[in-house]
């Protein structure tokens, strides 16, 4: 490698290591699939769970769009959940909180960012934006079963007729 005068070696062997070591950390994943862990909530994540005076006012509004965060999906689910948690904290008299909670999870919600409350955070990180496939929609149900939660249709809309 040339560098203003200056030549790097470096011996093959290394550079084989790096490249297969790049090449596992992509195709592993592929391999064994995702598994998804269960369902965790920190409630309002780095927000209060409610007022001065009901210390859980809009925690419930939290705790459905952890739920949605925790499944991921396309960008159009996460907009839209995130929508619905400032519907859900204006339906409780908050409306000023409501567009600031949505700021928030706007910023700080990202499918890319390394965090435990980022969209899709409860499959293994990286993961991007995308529909969830219908072998995927089928571990969410299972594991909301498993823990006592409502799940959503398979078709990854809400079921009206629960």
């Amino acid at each position: 490698m040339r560098f203003s005068g200056l030549i790097i070696k470096r011996p093959a062997h290394k550079l084989l290591s790096g490249f297969t070591l790049l090449l596992c950390m992509i195709i592993t994943p592929c391999l064994h699939g995702d598994e998804l862990k269960p369902f965790t909530s920190d409630g309002c994540s780095m927000f209060p769970d409610g007022s001065l005076y009901d210390n859980t006012l809009w925690l419930s509004c939290c705790m459905a769009h952890d739920l949605a965060y925790w499944q991921g999906g396309s960008y159009e689910q996460r907009l839209a959940a995130d929508i619905e948690l400032k519907l859900c904290v204006t339906r409780l008299g908050e409306p000023v909180l409501g567009k600031l909670m949505l700021a928030g999870v706007r910023l700080g919600g990202s499918p890319y960012l390394p965090s435990t409350f980022r969209w899709g955070y409860g499959w293994s990180f990286p993961r991007s934006y995308a529909p969830l496939s219908q072998a995927e929609l089928v571990m969410v149900r299972n594991q909301m079963l498993q823990q006592g939660l409502t799940p959503p249709s398979l078709t990854g809309k809400p079921d009206l007729n629960q």
